[in-house]
């Protein structure tokens, strides 16, 4: 029987092959370049057109979040566009914590991932299509340590100061599935929410925080194993101009609404984390980010607030974190939002679980709320 080959050297890709034999592999996850954490992975399989494949990926108890292999299942494609979800069992007692996927593909090649990988081209993509949109204007903020862009996008003539963000953790894929939502509806000349926004607000849009993380297929990390979102405090050319850079765009624009696109690996649900916790807490701004919350939980069964992280005690926010940072530099209604790598267990989706496709549509739901709060 002839054995399947695994590839993973491409554009966000990452496994260790060690050992193939017929349609079953025995893989692992490598770890981010100077960098102990580990959890995203994105490779292909050929060779197993109709037969079932076996892949067990290995070592996971020692991963970033061991908790989020529970009851998760690996996104798989057959087409590089629709994303599926593939039986998947987790052993904690095999192999140092084992992940079985079982998955028989119907033409020779298939493409699994911890989540829908959004890449590079993809993403150049998305700002060229933005950018080309009326009324919208285009910023390098600077570059990475690999030399690639931090692409910015700034659109509306309002007062109101917004910035939106995504992937300071590269292997949260979801964020940037979000932001293609966001754009596509802000640059829609049609839409009323569109409308709404661009008159009150000037929006400033990073897609993607870490490119170099992005397209090395790290987890949670730059090219030099930095953790972008605990450098907000004392961000350095030499470990985060990713941040160095944005956090300067946004002392020249000051920061009025903030909102930071995230993917959680345990919580099977999307919820929005605030503030709490900052020196210059005040229950006025408490307040405003309660409202927000509230509007979005009313205006789509997607939106939760019963699950989430707990509320950090007073003085004890940790401001290397953006949200905390915003909030504490600007006064600023800053929030984190969490999507799953799972599924929405309130609301689930057998075949994709948690998808591009629901992250998009959650992007506006985020958008017309803000439309709402404003007028608040």
């Amino acid at each position: 029987m002839t054995d399947i080959t695994v590839n993973a050297a491409f554009d966000s890709g990452t496994i260790e092959v060690l050992e193939t034999a017929g349609p079953t592999a025995r893989l692992r996850i490598p770890k981010d370049n100077q960098s102990e954490f580990y959890q995203w992975f994105h490779f292909r399989v050929s060779g197993a057109k109709g037969r079932e494949l076996i892949l067990r990926i290995g070592d996971l108890n020692g991963s970033a979040y061991p908790d989020g292999w529970k009851g998760y299942r690996t996104a798989v494609s057959e087409d590089r566009e629709y994303w599926a979800r593939a039986d998947s069992d987790f052993d904690a007692q095999e192999d140092g914590g084992t992940l079985t996927i079982r998955y028989r593909p119907a033409s020779d090649i298939a493409w699994f991932a911890y989540f829908a990988p959004y890449s590079m081209e993809r993403h150049h993509d998305l700002v060229a299509e933005a950018a080309a949109s009326e009324g919208v204007d285009y910023r390098c903020l600077g570059l990475t340590l690999d030399g690639q862009p931090v692409d910015c996008l700034e659109l509306g003539e309002g007062e109101t100061q917004v910035w939106l963000y995504a992937r300071q953790h590269p292997g949260e894929t979801m964020a940037e599935w979000w932001m293609e939502g966001a754009l596509e509806t802000l640059t829609d000349p049609a839409d009323p929410v569109a409308r709404v926004l661009r008159s009150k607000c000037r929006l400033h849009i990073v897609p993607n925080c870490n490119p170099d993380g992005s397209r090395r297929g790290h987890l949670r990390t730059n090219a030099a194993g930095t953790n972008l979102n605990r450098e907000w405090a004392t961000p350095s050319a030499e470990k985060s101009p990713e941040v160095l850079c944005i956090r300067n765009a946004m002392d020249e624009t000051g920061v009025d609404f903030a909102m930071d696109i995230h993917g959680d690996e345990a919580i099977a649900a999307n919820f929005l984390a605030g503030f709490d916790g900052i020196p210059s807490w005040t229950d006025e701004l408490g307040e405003k980010y309660a409202r927000y919350r509230a509007i979005l939980d009313r205006r789509t069964p997607d939106f939760q607030t019963k699950k989430g992280y707990p509320a950090t005690p007073p003085g004890k926010a940790n401001l290397s974190m953006s949200t905390n940072q915003l909030a504490e530099r600007f006064g600023a209604c800053s929030m984190t939002l969490e999507m799953p790598f799972k599924d929405n267990a309130d609301l689930p989706d057998p075949e994709q679980g948690w998808s591009p496709e629901r992250c998009k549509l959650l992007a506006r739901d985020c958008l017309a709320s803000l439309a709402e709060w404003l007028d608040g």
